[in-house]
């Protein structure tokens, strides 16, 4: 008669008797640091799974954004990632790093790709976008969250992605000082027609603005104009966004469900900081912390281990 001990030690565990599609689905909810630094190494099969191009349709980055305490290189790690897709992604979103030569990089590797999020990505310019979108002309969904590009960056993404319905391009809003600035909102009326959804949350817009996109975006839907502050939806404008779309958020509607710090910061400084957008990207981090970091204050040890993980 088998001892207890030798019966208990062929069981197989039960998540290896999951259909592989399950178990794909199942890891995908970890995000790509998880699969790639712990689900991979639990057993052969995960492992299996986890070299497959079909687990890397959709990649998540996201983390906590305590990037001088991660002891991984995640610029690395996403290329990693992103190869391991073998130009199948569709999917991808980046948070608290990235940079022009990462974001090319992906989209000269996976031209399939529909939607794009980055969050708090100082690194990428609007002319880094400008020159990645050439390669995605499939792009549905482009959000950003206080990753700025300027209004010859949004020209562009409406020029090389006629199928794009989505899009935000968020920033911390405030009341003080009062400046006007209606070049992204016209970027979108005049470049991004078959627009949805827009959200231009604590965007500088004025009532000029909201009318451009209004007659520029016919088909939205959805428009999010929290904490647009110099807009006013009284009279004949507000109106016609009532009539217009459907999911219309005001400037002073609850931000609870929004996801991000929606504090409303007042400064005093000149309006030309603003109206170019720099002193939005200053206000939103220590910038100087994330700059140290990607310069390569990482350690050496910490990056080489990594690499000796993907070679195994």
């Amino acid at each position: 008669m088998a001892s207890s001990s030798s019966v208990s030690s062929e069981v197989t565990p039960p998540w290896l008797e999951l259909p592989r599609e399950m178990t794909t689905t199942i890891l995908q909810k970890l995000g790509a640091i998880e699969i790639l630094t712990t689900a991979e190494k639990v057993c052969t099969t995960w492992r299996s799974l986890c070299q497959e191009a079909a687990m890397w349709q959709s990649i998540d980055m996201r983390n906590e954004g305590n990037l001088w305490e991660m002891p991984y290189d995640l610029e690395k790690m996403c290329r990693h990632a992103v190869d391991r897709s073998q130009g199948q992604l569709i999917d991808i979103n980046i948070e608290y790093f990235g940079s022009d030569e990462l974001l090319l990089y992906i989209s000269q590797r996976c031209p399939q790709l529909r939607r794009l999020r980055l969050v708090l990505c100082y690194g990428v310019t609007g002319e880094g976008v400008a020159e990645a979108v050439k390669n995605l002309p499939l792009l549905e969904e482009l959000h950003l969250y206080y990753t700025y590009i300027d209004n010859e960056a949004i020209e562009a993404v409406g020029r090389c992605c006629p199928l794009l319905k989505s899009f935000k391009l968020n920033s911390h809003g405030y009341k003080l000082p009062h400046i006007f600035c209606d070049l992204e909102a016209l970027a979108v009326a005049e470049n991004m027609p078959e627009l949805r959804h827009l959200q231009l949350f604590g965007n500088k817009m004025s009532n000029e603005g909201l009318q451009a996109i209004l007659d520029g975006c016919p088909h939205l839907e959805s428009l999010d104009l929290r904490q647009c502050f110099n807009v006013n939806l009284g009279g004949n404008l507000g109106k016609l966004c009532c009539e217009r779309i459907k999911d219309l958020r005001r400037p002073h509607d609850s931000t609870d469900d929004y996801g991000f710090d929606a504090e409303i910061h007042d400064y005093e400084t000149s309006g030309d900081d603003y109206i170019t957008g720099y002193s939005d990207i200053d206000m939103m981090s220590d910038y100087g912390d994330y700059l140290e970091f990607s310069g390569g204050s990482m350690s050496s040890v910490s990056s080489y281990e990594y690499e000796d993980e993907l070679s195994r």
